[in-house]
């Protein structure tokens, strides 16, 4: 069942909500850009920096999940919790542990969410062809994209493992930034400003 035969009202409050707020959008896509291009420009050292941030985000995670576990040990799951925020603190003791090698499994995991993302973009831009916007082809190759760029990856194992993440990253943050600056200047001119 589409959007539009469940609800009609949402795809013309969506509609209305994107002229509205275009500036948002034209902002997020101005900042991925450059985040994007920041990432192609040193690969390696982009993919160590997100695996160390990756590795403290979850030892932090895993360290309050703890202490709040800790601190309600009579709720029911108690067991569950504790060994969900035991597996935080190692999977982010391990990544900051050696970041070359949480680099490789980070690597293999982004190929997963590029093949993931990019079906979904494509589904996705085409939704927006049928309810919401005139720039609906732009998501699907940025859908197009995160595919070629798994296929990259795929392609040049082992290889590409210690460059990929950075500069794929840094690509998708590109193309992602630059489809919803097109997206906000599309739904600028449709708001007269």
């Amino acid at each position: 069942m589409s959007v539009s035969q469940s609800s009609p009202s949402l795809g013309g409050s969506a509609a209305s909500a994107m002229p509205a707020h275009w500036r948002v959008f034209a902002v997020e896509g101005v900042v991925l850009v450059g985040l994007g291009l920041a990432a192609t420009f040193v690969p390696p050292m982009a993919g160590l920096v997100a695996t160390i941030v990756l590795g403290w985000l979850f030892l932090m995670a895993g360290i309050v999940g703890l202490a709040c576990t800790i601190g309600a040990a009579r709720t029911p799951g108690f067991i569950w919790s504790l060994l969900s925020a035991l597996a935080a603190m190692v999977a982010g003791a391990v990544l900051l542990w050696n970041p070359l090698r949480g680099l490789v499994t980070l690597t293999l995991v982004l190929t997963f969410f590029f093949i993931v993302d990019g079906a979904l973009m494509v589904v996705l831009g085409l939704a927006h062809r049928r309810e919401l916007s005139r720039r609906w082809a732009w998501l699907v190759v940025n859908g197009i994209i995160d595919l070629f760029l798994a296929g990259v990856i795929i392609a040049g194992l082992p290889g590409t493992l210690v460059w990929a993440l950075g500069l794929l990253v840094g690509i998708d943050m590109v193309f992602a930034g630059a489809a919803l600056i097109a997206m906000a200047l599309a739904a600028r001119q449709e708001a007269g400003a």
